[in-house]
């Protein structure tokens, strides 16, 4: 594999905007669902099978479905939906197996591997206008009670999940996907409730850790999304000895978009970043691992980030796509 072809497994885009097909030459990372892909059962069937014969390379086929107000099947879940976490696993622990059963199931039907799920944040903050009744819990150990859950329920049924939003979205006052949130709280206190759910993913061998545009004061003092910030992600490699993957909230959101994309995946690279997701695949996201693939060349920390990262992707992909 030259670095193009390993660039290019760090990215998983969308439909829109028709490039992932010409990314399909190579050994992309994956493609990520949205509401507007499926239509019906049969259609959203076709679509990922067709997919699957069209890329030459195993990829990861990927959604947000976390029930509630992030599911993506919403257009043929007409009269039943998934409940939300927090109303799922008030019901109880049995409710929360099943329902994860159940979506885990409905996933692997369709051809999906992994899952953008479950959202690990711990919702202290009432008015936070992104999390919400996303979280299990206002209590750190009830999210990790509830987190084991389902983590356990998606490895059985043969889904990768992914445990979001490091290091934790749930003090923020701001949606992430329309400004940088800034959390000004002491490490300590992060790490007794925010950050407390993310060790025990990774204690519990997490195969996917995403991570979350905003600006937490503990680990920068200049303003810097945690998803580029060396010290954060530091953090979880070293601190809380992780080993698995590490990948970007989407990069379209407005919380990072100050720097553009293309500095934004070469700093998020530097920093410790191993994927990343776009959710449209237009020529600009093109561009965009192709330019990273040109610096690469010159760029010798780059290139050896970029080389790390596609050991672990390679890593992953063999272990439960092949």
């Amino acid at each position: 594999m030259d670095i193009k072809d390993k660039v290019y497994s760090m990215f998983i885009i969308g439909t829109d905007g028709g490039g992932y097909e010409k990314a399909f030459s190579y050994p992309l990372g994956g493609i990520i669902f949205f509401t507007h892909d499926i239509q019906t059962k049969d259609q959203f069937k076709t679509l990922v099978s067709g997919i699957k014969k069209k890329a030459s390379f195993p990829l990861f086929l990927s959604i947000d479905q976390e029930g509630g107000r992030v599911e993506r099947t919403e257009n043929i879940h007409n009269s039943k939906k998934y409940l939300s976490a927090r109303f799922a696993f008030e019901k109880g622990e049995d409710f929360l197996r099943k329902q994860t059963e159940e979506i885990a199931l409905e996933l692997k039907d369709f051809g999906i591997n992994l899952n953008f799920a479950p959202c690990i944040d711990v919702n202290t903050n009432p008015k936070n206008p992104i999390i919400g009744e996303r979280s299990f819990s206002h209590k750190p150990q009830e999210v990790i009670k509830a987190q084991t859950i389902v983590i356990k329920e998606y490895r059985a049924n043969g889904i990768i999940p992914c445990v979001k939003h490091y290091p934790g979205h749930g003090d923020a006052d701001k949606d992430s996907h329309l400004s940088l949130p800034q959390i000004d709280l002491p490490l300590e206190e992060m790490e007794k409730f925010h950050i407390a759910p993310f060790k025990k993913a990774v204690d519990d061998g997490i195969e996917m850790v995403m991570a979350a545009h905003l600006h937490c004061t503990c680990f920068d003092l200049k303003t810097t999304p945690a998803s580029l910030s060396k010290n954060a992600l530091s953090y979880l490699r070293n601190n809380l000895n992780y080993k698995g993957i590490i990948i970007s909230d989407d990069m379209i959101m407005k919380g990072v978009s100050a720097y553009g994309s293309l500095e934004a995946c070469v700093k998020g690279i530097k920093a410790g970043i191993n994927m990343f997701i776009f959710r449209n695949s237009t020529p600009e996201t093109i561009s965009v691992i192709e330019k990273i693939a040109s610096l690469a060349v010159e760029d010798i920390e780059l290139r050896n980030c970029i080389e790390h990262s596609y050991s672990l992707i390679t890593n992953l992909k063999n272990k439960t796509l092949v």
